[in-house]
């Protein structure tokens, strides 16, 4: 690789991530804003994950077809319809599960216990992708593992002034969502590996597949009545929804960029660092207080992604990667 190849790659690199950061930040504000306001003179709350989910699966196939049709000109898909089938389901419990958690736990918890992601992303890429990583990534993901430890941990006086049941739910939540994250990050490997799937493809067949999926289970569950009844009483909510989808879709299709041409763990570990400053913009703007032994916990989980950013990849595997993601 030349010099100016490499420069082009990191000035890329930068771009996607900038754009995965400041859409993602905005869209966890709303995210917020949508799922722990209390609407109405009765404080109803928003608790319609499968609804708000299929609302954003739909302006983000729509963005991809448009994106493809005028934009990207990524020629024939050969991706198997079962690998799409299969993220896109992984993909879908990801979200649905880690919208749900918000009903039991704060914006922050969510936050930081997601940034385990790059454990089952590791793990099951090792399992199922057949991918080898540097030492130093294991030494960096233990830190990770033991700042969220200290950020969940509960003393004494935190379990008697919560209900531990719902925090507990909104933790096995979280867990399960990184385990569909990790399934996810795995078959987008598979599928890379055997088939060179591009971004606009990825973007487009799992969002279509996510669809058909949530229309099922909409109908199935009857969520897709009670939704209604709720946007004709408070339909400010919809305003909401449209900017919170339209930051996914453009912060989605930032994140293909990235995981088509750098895979998907660069891709988890920025996608994590930025929720940091998620963390502080929900303390500020929606009055998340942290104690100091959970701010100790966020600072070493950002500390251990950083260095991993940094030194977790050995100059001669960040050579073999970029081969691989330009071939």
């Amino acid at each position: 690789m030349t010099e100016e190849q490499s420069l082009f790659q990191r000035m890329k690199f930068l771009i996607y991530a900038g754009g995965i950061f400041f859409l993602y930040f905005y869209y966890g504000v709303l995210q917020e804003s949508i799922t722990r306001t209390r609407y109405g003179e009765e404080k109803e709350k928003f608790t319609y994950s499968l609804a708000l989910v299929f609302f954003q699966c739909i302006v983000n196939a729509i963005y991809a077809k448009l994106m493809g049709m005028f934009v990207l000109k990524q020629g024939e898909d050969t991706t198997r319809p079962l690998y799409y089938a299969s993220c896109s389901l992984t993909y879908l419990l990801a979200m649905v599960s880690s919208n749900m958690a918000l009903q039991w736990v704060n914006y922050p918890t969510q936050v930081v216990g997601k940034s385990c992601k790059p454990i089952p992303v590791m793990v099951l890429g090792v399992v199922l992708g057949r991918k080898s990583y540097a030492w130093k990534k294991y030494v960096f993901v233990l830190m990770i593992v033991i700042g969220v430890a200290l950020f969940i941990y509960k003393d004494s006086k935190a379990q008697s002034a919560s209900s531990g049941e719902g925090l507990g739910l909104g933790e096995v939540l979280l867990m399960l969502s990184l385990t569909m994250d990790g399934l996810t990050g795995a078959v987008q490997e598979r599928m890379i590996a055997e088939s060179k799937t591009k971004s606009g493809h990825m973007m487009l067949n799992m969002n279509l597949f996510s669809i058909g999926y949530l229309s099922i289970a909409l109908l199935v569950t009857g969520e897709i009545f009670s939704f209604i009844g709720f946007v004709q009483r408070f339909p400010e909510v919809i305003s909401k929804m449209i900017t919170f989808s339209i930051c996914s879709a453009l912060g989605q299709f930032f994140i293909f960029l990235m995981v088509s041409d750098f895979g998907p763990l660069p891709c988890s570990v920025v996608t994590t660092t930025r929720k940091f400053f998620t963390v502080l913009g929900s303390v500020i703007l929606f009055g998340n207080k942290l104690s100091p032994r959970q701010w100790s916990g966020t600072f070493l989980v950002f500390s251990g992604l950083t260095l991993d950013a940094v030194f977790g990849k050995s100059p001669k595997k960040a050579v073999e990667e970029d081969k691989e993601s330009k071939e």
